[in-house]
């Protein structure tokens, strides 16, 4: 699968150790640990090289990563051995992995990937299914479709790239759009704010299973 590859060998870049998280990712934890407690069992969904997922699991009782790029799996794994997390596990698959049992997770965190994804209503119905009753769906999503004609020639090399299928599909949401894609999915929108307005809207909400 192209995109898988992409991915592998964007891999061994995608962070350097030692190196903190960036602003917008402390942004995102800071909003999202309210909502993690000593029982919760979390999913991040596209966890990349699980940076994230490493800063959050000691607020829960158990975290797992799922990302369909092995060598991401491989460097997050590596680093949560390193530091001698115990409870998180990263796994190579998709949201749709059999393994995922419905109704498991407390909280999913789906961070800067919907847009990514080729049927994001789908993604967001499976999501919906994984997450016990009253669980909480976290997402932060940059908002392509926002100031519609500077998006669309800023990006238009971006989606001749993707009908190529030389990167992974891009989905131009805008965050209206956005939001009525989540409640749409069965959720209620629990909080909602722009983490990046300046040179890209990227929106961070909580979303409460219904």
């Amino acid at each position: 699968m192209k995109s898988e590859k992409m991915w592998n060998q964007l891999a061994k870049n995608w962070d350097t150790p030692g190196v903190s998280l960036g602003e917008n990712d402390l942004k995102i934890i800071e909003r999202a640990k309210k909502y993690f407690n000593s029982s919760a069992v979390v999913l991040d969904y596209g966890c990349a090289t699980g940076s994230i997922a490493l800063e959050i699991a000691g607020m829960a009782k158990e975290v797992r990563g799922i990302d369909i790029s092995s060598n991401m799996i491989e460097i997050a794994t590596r680093k949560a051995d390193e530091r001698g997390i115990k409870n998180i596990a990263f796994t190579k698959a998709t949201i749709f992995d059999e393994s995922l049992g419905k109704e498991s997770f407390d909280v999913i965190l789906s961070l800067s990937i919907l847009h990514l994804v080729e049927d994001p209503a789908q993604v967001m119905d499976r999501i919906n299914q994984l997450l016990k009753p009253g669980g909480i769906f976290i997402s932060a999503t940059p908002c392509l479709g926002e100031k519609a004609v500077t998006s669309v020639l800023m990006n238009i090399p971006i989606f001749v790239l993707s009908k190529m299928g030389l990167i992974p599909p891009i989905h131009f949401f805008s965050a209206s759009s956005l939001t009525a894609s989540i409640t749409c999915a069965g959720f209620q929108i629990v909080e909602q704010e722009d983490l990046l307005v300046r040179p890209l809207r990227e929106c961070f909400i909580a979303a409460g299973k219904m």
